[in-house]
């Protein structure tokens, strides 16, 4: 009788442990269950109808709004905008951010103000970007038309010729977010032990060596994760599109996440967002699962 007993209590004693866990979880399930996970299965589930704001009846439809995005032109250039831009804006954030964080690595008070600038874009709002960078490129008031100007090249629209826009767009997005790469990685940068270093100067190992084989394989995992943050945060974005140029001029900057809010809240075809949606979804997903398996790193590296 004592070892059942003991055996009762031994097995009784995660359960009563668990129970106030759980008690003490349940309001944060609650909301991300009404505000997360519902949506998601909503918004999965108006794909599959031809969902329209204010119709009476919203019919099934399987698949044929997936179909549909198959065959719209705009999808596909969409699609194509959004590549462009996450795959130019990753690679200029990561080089962009590695080069300062390695310039700026020193705690000194300059180092401390110019990183200070370099991050500041990263926390104000990218509405509030967009608007400020809207009127610099204004062909009429913005300061770039003056400099322009002044060296006799006249008035240069960048956000309003179909072959500049996308450029710009990709060239503000870098200047926003490096200031963060840079953050992220110079904290990377201090976490390397300094005797690693000794030990290859030691051997005769240059700056090129040492940044080949020590900086750059401890860094993997901060770049890795930069890597990710940024391409999810470019395949989302919105507020520069929409600010700055309206997925124009002629659709030459128009993304999957305009697209969406177009046939969303302006054409109210909410099923067709919803689908448009879930692709986009499956497409970082893809991407992500893509950068984890050949970015993929070891404790031995």
């Amino acid at each position: 009788m004592t070892v059942l007993s003991s055996v009762r209590r031994v097995t009784l004693r995660p359960r009563r442990r668990l129970t106030p866990a759980l008690l003490f979880l349940a309001p944060s399930f609650i909301i991300l269950g009404i505000f997360v996970l519902w949506p998601i299965l909503a918004s999965l589930w108006y794909s599959l109808h031809d969902w329209t704001i204010g119709a009476k009846e919203q019919p099934w439809v399987g698949l044929a709004n997936y179909v549909e995005l198959l065959n719209d032109s705009r999808f596909w250039g969409a699609f194509i905008h959004s590549v462009v831009i996450t795959v130019f804006s990753v690679a200029g954030i990561i080089l962009l951010g590695l080069a300062l964080a390695l310039a700026l690595a020193n705690d000194g008070v300059g180092n401390r103000i110019i990183r200070s600038a370099f991050f500041f874009p990263t926390v104000v709002a990218l509405t509030s970007i967009g608007l400020v960078w809207r009127f610099l490129l204004d062909p009429d008031l913005g300061l770039v038309g003056a400099i322009t100007r002044s060296l006799g090249l006249g008035n240069i629209g960048l956000l309003q010729s179909p072959q500049l826009a996308l450029p710009t767009i990709i060239f503000v997005n870098i200047w926003r977010n490096a200031g963060f790469v840079m953050i992220i990685l110079i904290a990377g940068l201090k976490g390397i032990p300094e005797d690693r270093y000794e030990a290859a100067r030691l051997d005769g190992a240059g700056p090129w060596k040492l940044f080949r084989y020590i900086t750059l394989p401890a860094l993997r995992p901060t770049m890795l994760f930069g890597t990710l943050i940024m391409t999810i945060q470019s395949f989302q974005i919105f507020d520069l599109v929409y600010v700055m140029t309206g997925s124009g001029p002629l659709f030459a900057t128009d993304t999957l996440v305009t697209m969406l809010f177009r046939e969303g809240f302006v054409n109210f075809r909410t099923g067709y967002a919803a689908a448009i949606s879930w692709s986009l979804f499956v497409v970082i997903v893809i991407i992500s699962a893509l950068q984890l398996r050949f970015f993929r790193y070891n404790d031995v590296d």
